[in-house]
């Protein structure tokens, strides 16, 4: 039985339920349930998930999925547009603030963008546009094949930063040396130090699984994105490939091998040792960086005991 009736009264404050965790742990599950409890909305932090474009390479939820529950920022963007971590940190808080918490003493953020997670829970520094040439001298570098020589760059400048960074994700690697090198700055020196006091408490929950379970989810869902047809996306895909949301695991791999880098089975095996290394690199970044709970995703029940009790 849900127990949002109760929840006007027993709430002093606007809440936000954070739940974060690896890639194919079962957060969409999950936070629908959790969802559903608390008769409120989701927000997606899922970097990936904005765009309209990506469905199937994204494990974007599907209307069934979703199970009737709101979902902001699933669908929200074009490919064209650019939408980084700040954007997404004044529109979430504007969000919440002016909209959700007028009609809900709670809602749910969910997702694996490590950053995005940390632009709402601390704030982040207005980061610095880099000059026009800068960035165009160092796609021109991507092209001649030089990312792993600027991702050693990139390490040496700002060691924090890639720490955790997909640094096999090319515009990650541009944007953060372009502002390393345009600034005299560290990329991760722009990430406040110091967290920005929120209007609303804040509730961090992590959930994992053991790592054999993870990783037979993590391949079990590759092997269905390849039959929901993840090929057939990648395709339709070509003329963005350089867009940042493109150059990660689940879509870098298929456009290697639609340029004939190596054949159908290398490419399956690399889409889940890649993905299975995301997780491990995610599961980093959250126990690393913040003060997260951590619960195993399949105890629904104990989780939801700790979110009552961190509720103001």
């Amino acid at each position: 039985m849900s127990i949002s009736k109760n929840l006007t009264e027993y709430c002093k404050k606007s809440n936000l339920i954070i739940i974060v965790g690896p890639t194919a742990v079962g957060k969409t599950d999950f936070c629908v349930k959790l969802a559903k409890e608390f008769d409120t909305e989701i927000l997606s932090c899922d970097s990936r998930q904005f765009y309209k474009e990506l469905n199937i390479g994204t494990a974007k939820p599907s209307p069934e999925e979703m199970s009737g529950v709101v979902h902001h920022f699933v669908d929200s963007h074009g490919i064209n547009e650019y939408y980084s971590a700040g954007d997404f940190e004044r529109d979430a808080i504007k969000l919440l603030e002016n909209d959700i918490f007028k009609r809900k003493n709670i809602a749910i953020m969910t997702g694996g963008s490590g950053l995005f997670v940390k632009a709402i829970t601390d704030g982040l520094d207005e980061i610095p546009e880099a000059p026009l040439e800068l960035r165009e001298e160092l796609m021109k570098r991507l092209e001649k094949g030089e990312l792993e020589i600027m991702a050693k760059e990139l390490q040496n400048l700002d060691p924090e930063y890639s720490e955790t960074a997909d640094l096999q994700n090319s515009q990650r690697v541009v944007r953060a040396l372009e502002v390393c090198l345009s600034s005299g700055r560290a990329f991760s020196s722009f990430h406040k130090k110091n967290s920005i006091k929120r209007s609303f408490n804040i509730i961090k929950i992590g959930i994992e699984r053991p790592r054999e379970q993870l990783y037979e989810r993590i391949n079990l869902r590759m092997d269905l994105m390849l039959e929901n047809g993840l090929i057939e996306e990648v395709k339709g895909l070509i003329d963005y490939r350089n867009h940042n949301a493109l150059q990660t695991v689940g879509y870098k791999e298929v456009f290697e091998f639609l340029d004939g880098n190596y054949d159908f089975a290398t490419m399956v095996e690399l889409l889940k040792r890649n993905s299975r290394r995301y997780a491990k690199r995610q599961i980093t970044w959250f126990k690393n960086q913040d003060a997260f709970e951590w619960f195993y995703g399949t105890d629904f029940e104990e989780i939801k005991k700790y979110t009552l009790s961190r509720l103001q």
